[in-house]
């Protein structure tokens, strides 16, 4: 398939080294903790940041490498970041026509394909308006219209619906579904469900390093590290394994789960989810399960549950529990519990070459 982004380069300021690859047709979401790298590789496949090494192409140009360096102005790149940052001065119509006009295209030829995206976003009799009496909402569908009105050869989305609120962020995200499909895309979030709606394919970095690129089903019912783990909402326990089926963590404990294959000898980890922890002041014994000896971290009040944050053998987990049980144990931050974990609730996976496990 063709490759419509191509970014291999390294940027010595901000440790950052990144290899990111869209083919075309293909939404790619690109995650990570603040601070890992996105802002950077958006930075630089849009053409605010130049490498020091390395190259990238969009299409068949390429615009940056060791003597090559296209400005942003004149890059086939479509960029939607948190605020809309429409023109104030000019109609609705002509803020979707700007791009055009400004790389040739006749005034009448631009307005005529920036009503037709107007139209196609919802937003169909608002071209004489001005920016200022759109919602927010109203706004992000109008920036939409000018990232693709023309025909970019790369759409760069910056966390889009950061400055929503919750009512208008859903409508946005379906129409993003329709309007993207077929446009090489990098999407950059913090919310798991704009992945799964909108991504075909998931790249995590972190500290300045891809840490994964895969399918989104695959990376999300397999994360290999901690932050992607949260990230979903899943808990991971690293260690040694100890058996076909069993990791072992430090102090003896040990964290039991199922495995779709035999796991090889050396590093790995035990996935599952918070709603699979159970607390007790003490051992419950009973049939055989995961106890773990635990200290409470902390207490999130979730409305439905209570998020407990756990440590075992020093590495945090995550408890959904109600209130009432949380009520009924009456504990506090440095309290010790048992963590008893449902063993079919916990697959087992590889993690080679992870250190801490």
């Amino acid at each position: 398939m063709r490759e419509q982004l191509v970014l291999d380069a390294h940027v010595a300021a901000r440790d950052v080294t990144i290899s990111l690859r869209v083919n075309a047709g293909e939404v790619v979401a690109l995650i990570g903790p603040n601070g890992a790298g996105k802002s950077t590789a958006i930075q630089l496949a849009a053409g605010a940041l130049r490498p020091d090494e390395g190259r990238v192409k969009i299409g068949d140009a390429t615009v940056a490498d060791a003597g090559v360096f296209v400005p942003a102005s004149r890059r086939s790149i479509g960029y939607l970041e948190q605020r809309a940052l429409l023109f104030p001065h000019l109609s609705v119509l002509d803020n979707v026509a700007y791009g055009l006009r400004s790389r040739g295209r006749s005034r009448a030829e631009a307005r005529l394909r920036a009503a037709a995206e107007l139209q196609a976003v919802g937003l169909d009799g608002f071209g004489p308006r001005k920016p200022r009496s759109l919602s927010g909402g109203q706004a992000q569908r109008a920036a939409l219209a000018r990232a693709l009105a023309f025909d970019p050869d790369l759409v760069l989305l910056d966390e889009p619906f950061a400055a929503l609120d919750a009512t208008t962020t859903p409508d946005l995200r379906r129409l993003l579904r329709h309007r993207l499909e077929g446009i090489a895309t990098v999407l950059v979030t913090h919310d798991p469900l704009d992945v799964l709606v909108l991504a075909d394919r998931v790249v995590a970095v972190e500290s300045g390093r891809v840490v994964a690129d895969g399918r989104v089903e695959d990376v999300f019912t397999k994360p290999p590290t901690s932050f992607l783990a949260d990230f979903v909402g899943l808990n991971v326990l690293r260690g040694p394994l100890a058996s076909g089926t069993t990791i072992r963590l430090g102090d003896g404990a040990v964290v039991s789960g199922v495995s779709d294959a035999p796991l090889p000898p050396g590093a790995a980890r035990a996935v599952f989810p918070p709603s699979a922890v159970s607390i007790f002041a003490r051992s419950p014994h009973g049939s055989p399960r995961n106890e773990l000896p635990a200290v409470v971290a902390g207490v999130e009040d979730r409305g439905l549950v209570q998020r407990v944050s756990l440590l075992v053998a020093g590495q945090r987990i995550h408890a959904d529990v109600t209130s009432g049980a949380v009520s009924d144990l009456a504990f506090t931050e440095g309290d010790a519990v048992v963590a008893v974990i449902k063993a079919t609730a916990v697959s087992l996976h590889p993690a080679p070459g992870d250190a801490s496990a």
